[in-house]
Order: C-alpha cells, then sequence, then structure tokens
C-alpha cells in the first residue's frame, strides 16, 4: 500500500514537471498493462486494467464476451507477481509518454507560428539544406528558401521566416525561409514601431531575394507620414533591414486606392508622365519621357518586374517617341488580307473578305494604277496592301506613281521630288510608266495600267 502511495505521488510531480495531466499516464499505463497481462500463460483472452487513483492499487480483471461483445462474466485475475511486472512496464510507458508529450508541447508551440519570424543559430549548411538550432528544436532551411550567393557562417545568428510546420514521428519539423516577401514585413515590424501598433500598414511587397524590394505601405493617421516612419532618421531604420538581408536594396514607395496613382508611385524613381488603363485585359501602359524609359524599365527589366508583381497590373513601358510612331502607323487605311504561298510556290495576296488572290504584280499594277486615277496618296486616300515581303510593310515603304507629271508618295521619307526610277526626274516621268519603290532602294518598272 505505502509502495502504491509512493508510486502515485512520484507519477503526479513527474506529470506537474512535464506539463502532463496524470490521468493521461494513468490511461497510458493501463493500456501497457493489459498488453503485458496478455503475455503471460494462462491468461484470459480479454482483459481490463484498473488503477485506483487514490490508492494506486493495481487489479486486472479477466472478461469473458458473448457474440455480439458484451461482457457475460468478469472475475479478477490478478497474478501474484503482477506488482514487478506492473513497475517494468510502468517505466518503459513514463519514458514513453514524455517523449512523445515533449514532442506534442513543441508542436504546438511552433504550430500557431506560421508566419512569424525566428532567429536561430547556424549549425550544419550543405548543398541540400542549412539547419539553425531554435533552442529546443531544430530549424530546416531548405536550398530553395535560400538567397542566392548567400554564404551561412557556421555558428552566425540568422534571421528566417516560417512557411511551415509539420508533425513527425521524431517531432516537429520547421521549415523556414529567407526569400519569402514576409520576411521583409516581420523585419520592418521590429525596427518600424508604427508597423507593430497598426499606425503604418505595408499593404503590397514585391521581391527578387538578394537584389531588390518594394513595399507600399499606407498611414491610418494623417500626420504621420508612412516613408519616413520606414526610413528613419538618416535611413536609420530600413537601414537595419537592409543589413539583415545583406545588401538587398529596398524601395518604399506611398500606396494610394487610386490604382493609376499607384502604377505611377511603383515605378519610383523614374518620373511618370502618364498611365492608361485597360482593366478588362489588366494593363497599365506607362508613358515616359524618353530620357526616362531606362530608369523605369531598370536593370534587365527589374523595377517594371517589381512594380507589376505590386501593384497586380501587367505594366508596358513606352516613350514618348515610341507612342508617337505607333499612333502615326496605326492611322494609316491598310486593305485587310495576307500575303500566302499557292500551290504554284508564288506568294499571293489574298483579300480578307474572300475573292480571286492577286499576283505580287497584279498588286503592283492595281495600286498603281488606283493612285494614278485618284491622285492622292495610297496611304492617305484609299486602303494600301502591304509588299509580299516583311520588308514591304513597314511604315518606311514608300509607293510613287507618276501622273500628270508628278510623284505622289504614300508613307516612308520619300518625298515627291525623290520619286523616280534610276536617274529619271519626276518631270520626266511619263504618265505611262508607274514606278514602284521598294524598301532596299530599288526600282520596279511596268507597263501602266490604265
Amino acid at each position: 500500500m505505502r509502495d502504491n502511495l509512493a508510486f502515485l505521488e512520484a507519477l503526479q510531480q513527474i506529470a506537474k514537471d512535464k506539463g502532463i495531466s496524470v490521468d493521461v499516464l494513468l490511461d497510458a499505463l493501463a493500456n501497457a498493462l493489459v498488453a503485458a497481462y496478455k503475455r503471460m500463460p494462462g491468461a484470459a483472452e480479454e482483459a481490463v486494467v484498473t488503477i485506483e487513483p487514490d490508492s494506486g492499487e493495481i487489479r486486472v480483471y479477466g472478461q469473458e464476451l458473448d457474440e455480439e461483445g458484451a461482457v457475460v462474466r468478469e472475475w479478477d485475475d490478478t497474478p501474484k507477481d503482477f506488482g514487478r511486472i506492473a513497475a517494468q512496464t510502468a517505466k518503459q510507458v513514463i519514458f514513453q509518454r514524455l517523449r512523445e508529450a515533449e514532442r506534442d508541447l513543441k508542436y504546438e508551440e511552433y504550430a500557431g507560428r506560421e508566419g512569424d519570424i525566428v532567429t536561430g543559430i547556424i549549425q550544419q549548411s550543405d548543398n541540400r539544406y542549412t539547419l539553425l538550432d531554435l533552442g529546443k528544436v531544430e530549424a530546416l532551411l531548405p536550398q530553395a528558401e535560400q538567397v542566392p550567393f548567400e554564404h551561412y557562417e557556421h555558428n552566425a545568428r540568422l534571421k528566417a521566416y516560417i512557411v511551415e510546420v509539420r508533425k513527425t514521428s521524431k517531432g516537429p519539423q520547421i521549415v523556414v525561409s529567407r526569400t519569402h516577401p514576409g520576411l521583409i514585413k516581420r523585419l520592418f515590424e521590429l525596427e518600424v514601431p508604427e508597423i507593430a501598433n497598426g499606425i503604418v500598414e505595408i499593404k503590397a511587397a514585391a521581391r527578387e531575394p538578394g537584389h531588390r524590394t518594394k513595399i507600399a505601405v499606407w498611414s491610418n493617421d494623417p500626420n504621420v507620414d508612412p516613408v519616413g516612419a520606414c526610413v528613419g532618421a538618416r535611413g536609420a531604420r530600413v537601414r537595419m533591414v537592409t543589413t539583415e538581408l545583406r545588401g538587398e536594396k529596398v524601395d518604399i514607395v506611398p500606396y494610394s486606392e487610386d490604382p493609376r496613382e499607384f502604377v505611377m508611385r511603383a515605378l519610383q524613381p523614374a518620373k511618370v508622365k502618364d498611365v492608361l488603363l485597360d482593366e478588362e485585359s489588366g494593363t497599365a501602359t506607362v508613358i515616359v519621357n524618353d530620357y526616362q524609359l531606362s530608369l523605369a524599365i531598370g536593370k534587365e527589366g527589374q523595377n517594371a518586374r517589381l512594380a507589376a508583381r505590386l501593384t497586380g497590373w501587367r505594366i508596358d513601358i513606352k516613350s514618348e517617341s515610341q507612342l508617337a510612331e505607333e499612333e502615326a502607323y496605326a492611322a494609316q487605311e491598310w486593305a485587310e488580307g495576307e500575303w500566302v504561298q499557292n500551290e504554284a510556290g508564288e506568294m499571293v495576296w489574298q483579300p480578307a473578305g474572300g475573292g480571286e488572290a492577286l499576283s505580287a504584280e497584279e498588286w503592283e499594277a492595281g495600286s498603281a494604277g488606283r493612285a494614278a486615277e485618284e491622285g492622292a496618296p495610297v496611304a492617305g486616300g484609299g486602303a494600301a496592301a502591304p509588299g509580299p515581303s516583311a520588308e514591304a510593310s513597314e511604315p518606311g515603304a514608300a509607293i510613287a506613281a507618276a501622273g500628270d507629271g508628278a510623284a505622289i508618295a504614300a508613307a516612308g521619307d520619300a518625298s515627291a521630288g525623290d520619286a523616280s526610277a534610276g536617274d529619271a526626274s519626276a518631270g520626266d516621268a511619263s504618265a505611262d510608266e508607274t514606278v514602284v519603290e521598294q524598301p532596299a532602294g530599288s526600282a520596279l518598272t511596268g507597263e501602266g495600267v490604265g
């Protein structure tokens, strides 16, 4: 009796130290004793073990069941030396339950911390992963979550972002990241009290790990400048974040609920002249000055990519000269159709609306004849089809026709006085002769079509 009380006291003390319920330990011990009893000779097929929580007395009851599994008879079948078996079993069961309980406690401690930031000591690093010692557990930093070209020195402290907590038979497995955009937000929360207090919010973040990061910040207090709060006095706050990221550049832009204004701010430090939004396709066409084009695009398109991720818009950046050229080209009227290859292997013009295909000679003769009859530029007064080659469809290609002693230029740099065939001038060109300039500078001469 005294031994049973001492056993219960020891059990209660262990449960208190390890944070485990006494009932859980007693239940596990009872199940283990049933298994130990059934291995003894002459044991009943079905049995149940009871442990008195007050006295610690252990009794084994054999049971007889019917076909439906109901107990029809029960008797006390406690072995004489069952106390020794119970002591050995209790030791094994308690150690096993303690290990399981410790694993559960570690898992519960970190299970709710996904999305949080932790500081660990680098223990091991190879081509597959890096191990961080967090104190009670170890965190795994896979190769895919590591910043390229970032070197991890042994015993150095490192901050990482928890992305996943897995429950395994050996305990919790914590997966951390150094590339997740959430790491930037957590680092700013540590350095900027206004963010931790909710006065300033990080609305969006876009990151290319190891190179550059853009964040958009918003202030819930009109008296607090969100960008200034994140930068700090003389850049002290953002410098601490940059140091932890090992030199990664951080751009802080003010957030705007107006998509047009937000896109303009996201492309900083470039100065944007205008933004045209197409909500159906989700495209934002950005117009900048010619000397701002390379700055807006960034090195290898980095600034434009980060701005697109930050805003959620597909960004198309154009300079003023590019926009003017596109508008001038779009203002021209072109015949609808395409150049295709017929069965004989010749290139022919197939109108989009159907009809008979025209050979290159027929198309050239027909276009020149219409231009001579109308006395107006082909591009301005009538629909002109592009030539059979890719070069002829460029805006630089010009079509000149001799009629009434004057040459008519369709488009490009060719002037009326320059349209000629060989050394013949515009005034010498006869009404029965048509000259078609090609982009390569060669002239084709043929009989005019009335």
